[in-house]
């Protein structure tokens, strides 16, 4: 599977955990904060607000707690001045990885996960060394026989709903879109009373490396290193391993 697909899949199934220890709730809130502070407090008008909240529900997180962290996002309520910025590297085997951190201490973060990196045979690139490699889209995964019609019909109500891509996986579909028409996608699954499994803004990689054995292994303890760090939002890379 692709790096994006596994670890898709993999964060799918930690997030039921997270959730059970209030982690999940923490980034949510966080992503929330920063839609709010750079779009505005109208999701409506703010595509990446909309989507954050829609996540932040899927998690059943109270609406009172949303509503709080889009007041402090758009300066209505005080609290920690988050800042959001982008790492890359490389992990074992030449696998690019990128890294959305949210934090209000950049040094204190920054040691931290050049330190991870170290650790896993990895190292921190410069900025702009991989994030050529990835492109923002949007990202539907519905799981493989849960839809109520069949493929090529599913195919083109989301591709007339505005998707760009349609990928048969071995347990899963998915569906890829421009960022802007992810919700539109998604209304029609919805239209069509299909479940979702993930619906997100994502970055996909354009090509993969392939990585077999101890370098497999090496790159999955790195992933979730990464993911366990409380600063980090999102980890994206390029590997391709077998199940």
């Amino acid at each position: 599977m692709s790096g994006h697909s596994k670890w898709a899949t993999i964060k799918r199934k930690k997030a039921k955990v997270d959730a059970q220890r209030g982690k999940i709730f923490t980034r949510l809130a966080r992503e929330i904060i920063i839609a709010a502070r750079q779009g505005g407090g109208d999701p409506e008008a703010n595509v990446r607000l909309k989507a954050a909240i829609q996540r932040a529900k899927e998690a059943n997180i109270p609406n009172d707690n949303i509503s709080r962290a889009i007041q402090r996002g758009s300066g209505e309520l005080g609290g920690a001045n988050f800042e959001e910025f982008t790492y890359e590297g490389y992990g074992p085997g030449g696998v690019a990885v990128l890294i959305e951190i949210m934090t209000d201490n950049r040094n204190r973060t920054a040691g931290e996960i050049r330190y991870i990196f170290s650790r896993s045979g990895g190292s921190l690139g410069e900025t702009g060394c991989v994030a050529w490699m990835f492109k923002n889209k949007g990202l539907i995964t519905i799981e493989k026989g849960s839809q109520k019609i069949d493929e090529d019909e599913l195919m083109l109500l989301t591709l007339d709903a505005g998707a760009e891509d349609f990928k048969v996986e071995e347990d899963t579909i998915e569906i890829i879109s421009e960022p802007e028409d992810l919700q539109a996608v998604r209304a029609a699954l919805e239209n069509a009373a299909i479940e979702t499994a993930l619906a997100e803004i994502t970055m996909i990689p354009q090509s993969t490396i392939k990585l077999e054995g101890q370098e497999a292994e090496q790159v999955m303890r790195l992933m979730d290193a990464l993911d366990e760090h409380n600063d980090v939002q999102n980890v994206y890379a390029n590997f391709e391993i077998e199940e």
